[in-house]
């Protein structure tokens, strides 16, 4: 009988130990063996994303700097099964690994963080809002090109701090992250999707594993949540045709009505002054499909030179 620890890889953050905390309790739940102490293992693994503060992600190369150094834990057999906030996750995974499983999705939206106003409508003009993301900060600007928008970088804890001290007048944070960490009560207002398009899988936490490790990947079964898979396949399918990393403004959230599918994405300029967007309708069982439509509905639209800021920085 095999007795070694099923180890779970994250980064070290607040709230990437509570989303691994999470699986964890999860997988007690549904298999009685890993109840005993030690039958599961967290091990922390710092990412290249956690080590250089001093530079937006788009700066110092996207999004899978969160998860390379993971990925290669995995890859070598350290961990068996990482945790990863799935807006993290580039399009394209190791040939190694798979992702089998998806909880059910958290809170979608964006959340307002602001000591002296309510909305970002309520911000004067000159008001500083500080954000790592150029999603949330294009959007912005888009419906406050009389804002500014300064990088703010670090876990929420430390964005939250600086808020208080005075370094930006608001912020933008995920309100799915808030609420695992227990902070929903510190936000000022929720920005609907109308207002504010979520990043694509935000609010869902996302487990890989390697394709040919059969027994994790049966561990993992029960835990999947398949309503947010499809929503999450979809978003992922949008973004994988766009290219999407850190350096691209592109928001998209998939909806499920029973067996229908309504999905909503935008592309932006940086600036926020262009902002192509579209709606489709379609089954669940098109979700991949109407995501992949969706990216090229809206590459066709771009036109050439949409994207030239990708490597403008």
């Amino acid at each position: 009988m095999n007795t070694s620890p099923l180890r779970i890889g994250t980064r070290g953050s607040p709230l990437a130990l509570a989303q691994a905390h999470e699986v964890q309790a999860r997988l007690r739940a549904a298999h009685p063996d890993l109840v005993a102490d030690g039958a599961i293992e967290i091990v922390v693994i710092k990412t290249t994303g956690d080590m250089v503060l001093d530079r937006t992600l788009a700066q110092i190369g996207g999004k899978g700097l969160f998860t390379k150094e993971i990925d290669e834990a995995q890859i070598e057999g350290r961990i068996d099964i990482a945790v990863h906030s799935m807006k993290d996750v580039p399009t394209v995974l190791p040939d190694a690994l798979s992702l089998p499983c998806i909880l059910e999705r958290e809170d979608v939206r964006d959340a307002f963080m602001c000591l002296s106003a309510r909305s970002l409508a309520d911000l004067p003009a000159g008001a500083v809002v500080g954000t790592a993301s150029l999603r949330r900060g294009a959007q912005v600007l888009f419906r406050r090109p009389d804002l500014r928008v300064e990088p703010l970088r670090g876990n929420v804890q430390t964005r939250m701090k600086k808020l208080q001290d005075g370094v930006v007048d608001a912020t933008l944070l995920a309100m799915a992250g808030l609420r695992r960490l227990g902070l929903a009560d510190k936000v000022a207002s929720q920005l609907e999707p109308e207002e504010m398009l979520p990043a694509v899988a935000q609010g869902a936490i996302g487990i890989t594993a390697r394709r040919d490790d059969e027994a994790t990947l049966r561990r993992l079964a029960p835990l999947d949540h398949p309503d947010s898979h499809v929503r999450v396949l979809a978003e992922r399918a949008f973004l994988a045709v766009l290219d999407g990393s850190c350096r691209t403004p592109i928001a998209g959230l998939a909806e499920l009505n029973g067996d229908g599918l309504r999905f909503r994405g935008l592309v932006i300029k940086p600036d926020g002054s262009l902002c192509h967007e579209t709606e489709l309708r379609a089954t669940r069982g098109e979700a991949e499909a109407v995501g992949r439509a969706a990216g090229e509905e809206l590459l066709g639209r771009c036109g050439p030179g949409f994207f030239d800021f990708k490597t403008a920085e």
